[in-house]
C-alpha cells in the first residue's frame, strides 16, 4: 500500500479546486470523512458535466457509484481552499474507474481514493455503454493504476 508522500498532484490528470465550509469539520476540528466523499462526488460529476456539455439530469442514462473507497494521510480542516484529484486508472464499455486525490492548495496528498461509476439506463438501470461525448473527456484523463 502506498502513502501518502507517495502521491503528488502529478498523478492526477485533473485538478479541480474547491472550498471547505464551516460546516465540513467536525467535533475534532478538522474535515469529516464522509466530506471528502462529498468532494470526490462533486469534482467528478462538475468535470463531466462541464467538460463533456451533458446535462445529467435529463440524460437517458446515469452514472451510478458502484465503489469507493478513500485512505487518509493528513488532517484538512476549515478554512481551506483545495483540490480534489481525478484520475482515470481504467475505462470499461460501461465502468470508469477513478483514482481520487484531495490535498490543501499547494501542500501534499492529503487522502488518496477509489471510485467507481457505473452507466446505466435511466429507466431499466441495466448497464449501457459509457456515452460518447463522456467516453471521450475520459479519456483525456487516464494515468497509471497505482493504488
Amino acid at each position: 500500500m502506498l502513502s501518502g508522500m507517495e502521491y503528488s498532484n502529478a498523478d492526477f490528470g485533473v485538478h479541480w479546486p474547491v472550498q471547505t465550509r464551516w460546516t465540513d469539520n467536525d467535533m475534532f476540528g478538522h474535515l469529516n470523512n464522509a466530506i471528502y466523499y462529498q468532494l470526490f462526488d462533486t469534482a467528478i460529476n462538475a468535470w463531466i458535466g462541464s467538460g463533456a456539455g451533458v446535462d445529467p439530469m435529463s440524460a437517458p442514462w446515469l452514472g451510478v457509484v458502484a465503489e469507493s473507497s478513500c485512505r487518509y494521510f493528513t488532517e484538512l480542516k476549515f478554512p481551506s481552499d483545495l483540490v480534489v484529484g481525478l484520475a482515470v486508472t481504467r475505462l470499461g464499455t460501461s465502468s470508469v474507474t477513478y483514482r481520487t486525490g484531495l490535498w490543501a492548495d499547494g501542500g501534499p496528498v492529503a487522502a488518496v481514493g477509489s471510485w467507481v461509476h457505473v452507466y446505466v439506463d435511466r429507466q431499466t438501470r441495466r448497464p449501457v455503454p459509457i456515452p460518447d461525448a463522456i467516453r471521450t473527456l475520459l479519456g483525456t484523463a487516464v494515468r497509471d493504476a497505482k493504488l
